[in-house]
């Protein structure tokens, strides 16, 4: 059996309320539900989550389901009021994103007042840096 050399490979490390998920290979048609099941899977077993944060550095090729999966998982932190980071990203990942004007809004930092709902169903403010932290 031959594997893939570029195969995804996900490591996870957790602190108290953030998830650093390194990526190391393809993010393609193959592998996109992988990370987006994992970023899925830590925003549902953790609700007091506040940052999220892709690691990037060794990231390979990024094909249209890869970026797709990146913006479902943008969409899924904005709707947990978790912030996304993607940390160390690669020239050939800010040049796709920015080919397909999606750098913005993976990158910029979340809106001031943003909300997050409460386990009970009521809003509360989240308190969120607004200015670039260079993880971005």
């Amino acid at each position: 059996m031959t594997t893939h050399p570029h195969q995804m490979c996900l490591t996870t490390l957790d602190t108290q309320d953030s998830v650093r998920i390194e990526v190391h290979g393809d993010l393609d048609y193959d592998s996109a539900d992988i990370l987006l099941n994992e970023v899925t899977a830590q925003l549902t077993d953790r609700p007091g989550l506040t940052d999220l944060h892709l690691h990037c550095a060794e990231l390979g090729v990024v094909d249209s389901m890869g970026l797709c999966a990146l913006l479902m998982i943008s969409r899924h932190t904005t709707a947990a009021g978790v912030r996304l980071h993607l940390d160390e990203r690669p020239a050939k990942l800010d040049r796709l994103l920015d080919l397909t004007g999606t750098l913005d809004h993976l990158t910029a930092p979340p809106p001031t007042g943003t909300v997050k709902p409460s386990m009970t169903g009521e809003s509360t403010m989240a308190i969120r840096p607004t200015g670039p932290d260079g993880l971005t």
